[in-house]
C-alpha cells in the first residue's frame, strides 16, 4: 500500500481523564473490544496476578494507579490505531501534556456521578490550545449519578465547545436500562459484562416513537425521550468539521466496566477522529505523505524491562515511512543512528517493527542516545518545538543512604531526568546537594521508589528551603554570566545544561527582575529552544 493509503488508515489519541473517572478500564476494553487482548485485568484487583494492561511499572501495580504514559497499538474495521494511556494523577501532568502533543484526537472520560473534575479541565486546556478534537465519553452510568442534561451544561461550561450528544442514557443506577441511540433511533438496551455489540431483536428496539419501548421502561424511557426532544430543538446537530476545528464534542454514555457503550466509542475513532495531519518545524511545515521519514521523540523511559537496564525513546512518526535498520539523523547532534531492534508495544508486550508510517508511535531501545524533543530525519535538519518543560513548584535535597551507592544515584537521576520523570538540578555552588523539582508529590514518592527498585540504591529525601524556579537567559551571553557569579548560591544546571534561578518566594524573584532588567526569567523551558548554559 501507498504512504498515502497507510496514513488514511491511522488515527492516533490519548485518553485523558481525573483519577478515578475509569480511564484505565475504558483502556483495556477498548483493547478488548478490537480483538487486541482476551481477558481485562482490573485495576481494582492490586493482589492479582493480573493487572491493568497498560499499568507495567511497580509502583502502579501496588498503588492501583497510572502514573506512566502507555502505548497501544490495534487494528479495527481496517484502521490502525494508536493509543496513548496518559497518567490520571494530578502529579503527572507534564507528562500527559508532552503525550498530548504527539497524538491527533484526545477521548475525554467523565466519571457522571461526579462530572467534569479540576484534573481534566487542566489537560482539556492543554487540548483546547492546539484545537485537538475531542470525543467525550460519560462512564459509570450504572450508578448513581448527576442528572444528563447537566452533565452536558457542565462539559460546554468548562471546556468551551458544543457538547453533541450521540447517544441518551435511560435510567442511571440499577435502573439504568440502556441508551438510545439518536443518529439509528434505536435503542440499546444495557446488559452488564457483554463483549459484543449485538444488534439482534433482544438487544435494540427501533423508534423514539415506538410504544413498546415506553410500555416496558415507563417513566425513565418518559424522561430521557423528554430530554432528547428538547437537545433535538436546542442543540445543533453534529458537525464534523465543527469537531475536527475543536468546536464540538460528540457524547456517549456508558459503563466502562461492564463493556456498555465502547463500542459506540471506538466506531466514532474510527468514523470521525482524523488521519495524521502536518507538524511545524522551525525549518518548514512537514506533511504527513511525505516520502521522507521524520519522527519526534515525546517520551523517554527507562528500564521498562529491569532485567535489560534499557531505555526507550518512543517516536511518533510525523510524516513519511520506518524501515527497520535505516539510516537515521539526530537533527540535536548530527548523529547517525541505525535502529534494527525498534518495537511497538501492547503494554510490556513487546513486537518487532519492520515498518511504521505517519501517525504511528514506535520505540527505540538506546543507551542515552536520544533525548526528549529529538528530531529524527533521513538527512534534513529539522527542530520541533512545542515539547514543555515546566518550572518546579516544589523542591527536594536527595542524598543517597550509602556513600558506596554514589555512582548509582547519580546514574538514576541523570536518566530519570532525561525522561521527564523528575527535574534535576545541580547546584554550582560547591558541596551543594542535587535538587529534585517536582510538579507534584507522588513525583517525589515515585522517583524514590524506581531508585530503590531499577538502581539499587535508597535515596535519603530532604527538606529544601526552595519553593520556585525560572529559568534564565539574556541575549548578552556576559550579563548572563554576570547574573550567574552575582547570585551563585542560587543558581542550578538543569539535565540539558541550561541554567535556572532558584528562588524561596514570589517576592525575591520580583526583586531580581527588577534589579536585573537585561535577563528574561521564564517559567516554561520549551525543548528545541532551550536557554543556553553559561559556564
Amino acid at each position: 500500500m501507498s504512504i498515502q493509503t497507510e496514513v488514511a488508515r491511522r488515527r492516533t489519541f490519548a485518553i485523558i481523564s481525573h483519577p478515578d473517572a475509569g480511564k484505565t478500564t475504558l483502556t483495556e476494553k477498548l483493547l478488548l473490544f478490537a480483538g487486541a487482548i482476551q481477558i481485562a485485568g482490573s485495576v481494582k484487583a492490586r493482589k492479582a496476578s493480573r493487572h491493568a494492561s497498560s499499568d507495567w511499572m511497580e509502583i502502579e501495580k501496588q498503588r492501583g494507579i497510572s502514573v506512566a504514559s502507555s502505548v497501544m497499538q490495534m487494528e479495527y474495521r481496517d484502521c490502525v490505531i494508536n493509543l496513548l494511556d496518559t497518567p490520571g494523577h494530578q502529579d503527572f501532568s507534564e507528562d500527559t501534556y508532552r503525550v498530548l502533543t504527539a497524538v491527533d484526537a484526545a477521548l475525554m472520560v467523565i466519571d457522571a456521578a461526579n462530572g467534569v473534575e479540576p484534573q481534566t479541565i487542566r489537560l482539556l486546556q492543554v487540548c483546547r490550545a492546539r484545537n485537538t478534537p475531542i470525543i467525550t465519553f460519560i462512564n459509570k452510568m450504572d450508578r448513581e449519578v448527576k442528572e444528563p442534561l447537566d452533565l452536558l451544561a457542565e462539559i460546554e461550561e468548562h471546556i468551551g465547545m458544543d457538547a453533541v450528544p450521540m447517544s441518551w442514557p435511560v435510567g442511571m443506577g440499577k435502573a439504568f436500562e440502556g441508551v438510545f441511540d439518536i443518529a439509528r433511533d434505536k435503542m440499546r438496551l444495557f446488559r452488564p459484562g457483554q463483549e459484543r455489540r449485538d444488534d439482534s431483536k433482544d438487544d435494540v428496539i427501533d423508534g423514539l416513537d415506538n410504544p413498546e419501548i415506553a410500555k416496558r421502561f415507563g417513566d425513565a424511557f418518559t424522561s430521557a425521550k423528554n430530554d432528547i426532544e428538547l437537545i433535538q430543538a436546542a442543540s445543533p446537530v453534529f458537525d464534523r468539521a465543527e469537531f475536527l476545528a475543536g468546536r464540538q464534542t460528540p457524547v456517549f454514555f456508558g459503563s466502562a466496566i461492564n463493556n456498555f457503550g465502547v463500542q459506540e466509542v471506538l466506531d466514532a475513532l474510527v468514523e470521525q477522529a482524523p488521519p495524521p495531519g502536518a507538524r511545524t518545524a522551525m525549518e518548514r511545515q512537514v506533511n504527513p505523505e511525505e516520502p521522507k521519514f521524520t519522527g519526534v521523540v515525546f517520551k523517554v523511559q527507562a528500564n521498562m524491562d529491569p532485567a535489560h537496564r534499557d531505555r526507550v525513546a518512543f517516536v511518533r512518526v510525523s510524516s513519511g515511512k520506518f524501515n527497520r535498520g535505516m539510516r537515521l539523523k539526530v537533527s540535536r547532534n548530527g548523529k547517525e543512528i541505525r535502529p534494527n531492534n525498534v518495537v511497538s508495544f501492547l503494554s510490556q508486550r513487546r513486537e518487532l517493527v519492520d515498518e511504521a508510517y505517519a501517525g504511528d508511535v514506535i520505540g527505540i531501545p538506546n543507551h542515552g542516545i536520544l533525548h526528549l524533543g529529538d528530531v529524527l530525519t533521513e538527512g534534513e535538519s529539522l527542530h520541533f518545538t512545542g515539547l514543555p518543560f515546566f518550572a518546579p513548584e516544589l523542591f527536594q535535597a536527595v542524598e543517597v543512604k550509602d556513600p558506596l551507592r554514589i555512582k548509582q544515584l547519580r546514574t538514576g537521576l541523570a536518566q530519570l531526568g532525561e525522561e521527564g520523570a523528575i527535574q534535576v538540578f545541580r547546584p554550582i555552588a560547591a558541596g551543594g546537594a542535587l535538587l529534585l523539582g517536582a510538579v507534584g508529590q507522588l513525583q517525589f514518592e515515585v522517583v524514590a521508589h524506581r531508585l530503590a527498585a531499577e538502581y539499587g540504591c535508597e535515596a535519603r529525601m530532604m527538606a529544601s528551603r526552595y519553593s520556585m524556579a525560572r529559568w534564565i537567559t539574556a541575549e548578552d551571553p556576559k550579563e548572563l554570566r554576570k547574573f550567574i557569579d552575582a547570585n551563585a548560591s542560587h543558581i542550578a544546571y538543569d539535565v540539558v545544561e541550561a541554567p535556572a534561578f532558584l528562588v524561596t518566594s514570589g517576592a525575591q524573584l520580583r526583586v531580581a527582575e527588577e534589579r536585573y532588567p537585561s535577563i528574561r526569567f521564564h517559567a516554561m523551558r520549551e525543548h528545541g529552544a532551550a536557554p543556553s548554559a553559561a559556564h
